[in-house]
Order: C-alpha cells, then sequence, then structure tokens
C-alpha cells in the first residue's frame, strides 16, 4: 500500500472549470487541474481536487 494517494483519471476527465465550464488539463508535476479559458490551476491536495476559485491560482 503507498502512502500517496492516487488521482482516479477517469475522475478527472470528467470535471469542469466551474467559472467556465470548460475542459480541464490535468498537470501531473505540478497536481493541479488548468483551466486555459479561466487562467486559473485548481490544485487537487491528497487526491482531491479543489474546484474552489479562492484555492485556485492564477496562472498566464
Amino acid at each position: 500500500m503507498t502512502d500517496t494517494p492516487q488521482t482516479d483519471r477517469k475522475m478527472l476527465e470528467s470535471l469542469v472549470c466551474p467559472v467556465t465550464r470548460a475542459t480541464l488539463s490535468y498537470d501531473a508535476e505540478r497536481q493541479e487541474l488548468v483551466s486555459k479559458a479561466a487562467h486559473l490551476a485548481f490544485p487537487i491536495r491528497n487526491g482531491i481536487p479543489i474546484m474552489l476559485v479562492d484555492e485556485a491560482r492564477q496562472i498566464d
């Protein structure tokens, strides 16, 4: 058994941006879901996507 939670790819593919409803891209290195349309990156913590705008990082 591993100490780090695994992220379910199928679950990630079904999520959309809460702002624009656009598809998200998964950044495995940074553990984020990126919304290019909204210029936001939503963190994934302990395998759980945090889909709150207040928790998202602004991107260019």
